[in-house]
């Protein structure tokens, strides 16, 4: 008897476990009203009506889920958000950037999907704002308006970015590429024809990288050369700087440094030689390459990439400096260095190209007009015998927190660094 009635609780509270169970399905996280969901939402949000005849829904919005994303009593967050708006997504999509990915997407590591996704529905896949490379030249205009217009177009650039790249991270790769190059140029491009190796002198660039010669995007030279293109190259003249296409190392070079570059360039080599600052990249082992493609390059100077960016792959600090500057000093700001500097060599300090600051400062600014302050060789720094008042004396060149560059908050504190008797 013992055992039946036992046996009669148990059959009891399991009825009880699986009914609280049912309810707490049917009603949910919110307790809704039983088949409300999304109908209860969109009684009052109508224009919804419109959003669901779109082509593509998100699932939330599709299965009425409207609170896997909103919390229909408060938040926060803007928009009855259930959560911040750079970290909600993650919720379902959490594996987007995968962790310690060679590259990201910064709108999609900053958690901003909202900036090419609709959250709702959209009539492109994938709920995009946009279709195809339009979305993505909403941020890369430049590189679109490149694109439009050169002459040699690529034909996956102008049929998709996502032909090459991935919209969210590469795990391996940088760049957001999908394949590293080579791997991925020869997806589509056959090497193996005499033809391809006749273009290219017969040497095996299949196992190079392709983009040291070609711009991905399109280019105004033929064959997609970048568009300044190196005298060998464009010559047909590899061996000139390499070893034979049928020897041993082929892509060898001939000579280490800037002894291989000294070869043509010659009278400008031995020109810098002369003067009394080197800069040192051009005297390393790996030398004017540090700056400079050799093969080609869509930069002026056949420059590896903008000159901010190669100066700044350096002198990193002198660009977080102008950064955090109240205001910007114009050259740096534009990426134009050798406005002051020699990129190669100086009888200067900081290899700049004028002796004196004054005259550096006076290919822009009218200092005459500026201040009537007395500068130049004569004029000895108060705070210092061995020095002489110049521009720099009270501005720094690369910024500062303070407006105009000045080293101190205000002109008042400025000038009594020297005029002391003045100090309050």
């Amino acid at each position: 008897m013992k055992i039946l009635e036992y046996f009669i609780v148990l059959l009891l509270v399991g009825f009880a476990l699986c009914f609280s169970v049912a309810v707490v399905q049917a009603e949910g996280k919110f307790k809704l009203q039983e088949g409300a969901k999304g109908k209860l939402c969109l009684g009052c949000h109508s224009t919804f009506g419109s959003k669901m005849k779109a082509k593509h829904i998100h699932t939330p919005l599709a299965q009425g889920e409207c609170t896997g994303c909103h919390n229909p009593h408060a938040s926060d967050h803007g928009m009855l958000m259930d959560g911040s708006a750079d970290s909600i997504c993650y919720n379902c999509h959490d594996n987007v950037v995968p962790a310690g990915a060679a590259s990201s997407h910064q709108v999609a590591a900053e958690g901003k999907c909202v900036s090419c996704h609709d959250p709702h529905s959209s009539d492109y896949p994938a709920n995009l704002i946009k279709g195809g490379s339009k979305l993505c030249f909403e941020c890369h205009k430049e590189l679109g308006d490149k694109i439009a217009s050169s002459k040699f177009g690529h034909a996956p650039v102008q049929q998709d970015c996502l032909k090459c790249h991935n919209p969210h991270a590469s795990e391996k790769n940088a760049s957001l590429l999908k394949t590293n190059e080579p791997g991925l140029c020869l997806e589509c491009h056959q090497t193996s024809s005499s033809g391809f190796k006749k273009q290219h002198m017969n040497y095996p660039v299949e196992q190079g990288r392709c983009t040291s010669c070609h711009d991905p995007h399109g280019s105004n030279s033929g064959a997609m050369l970048a568009d300044n293109v190196h005298a060998p190259i464009k010559n047909g003249m590899c061996n000139q700087c390499h070893a034979e296409p049928d020897s041993a190392q082929p892509f060898a070079v001939k000579k280490e440094s800037y002894e291989l570059c000294q070869g043509c360039h010659y009278e400008m080599i031995n020109e810098n030689f002369g003067k009394n600052r080197l800069h040192w990249p051009m005297v390393d082992q790996t030398g004017c390459i540090h700056c400079h493609a050799p093969h080609a390059s869509s930069v002026d100077g056949l420059l590896r990439k903008p000159m901010l960016e190669v100066c700044g792959s350096c002198h990193a600090d002198t660009l977080a400096r102008q950064e955090r500057s109240e205001t910007k000093h114009q050259p740096i700001s534009e990426g134009k260095c050798t406005g002051c500097h020699s990129p190669h060599a100086a009888n200067n300090i900081f290899l700049q190209k004028e002796a004196s600051s004054i005259d550096t400062c006076a290919q822009c600014h009218d200092w005459q007009t500026h201040s009537t302050h007395p500068i130049g060789a004569e004029v000895i720094d108060p705070r210092n015998p061995n020095l002489t008042l110049d521009c720099l004396s009270c501005h720094r060149t690369h910024g500062t927190e303070y407006k105009q560059f000045l080293y101190y908050p205000d002109v008042q504190s400025l000038c009594v660094q020297c005029h002391s008797k003045y100090r309050r």
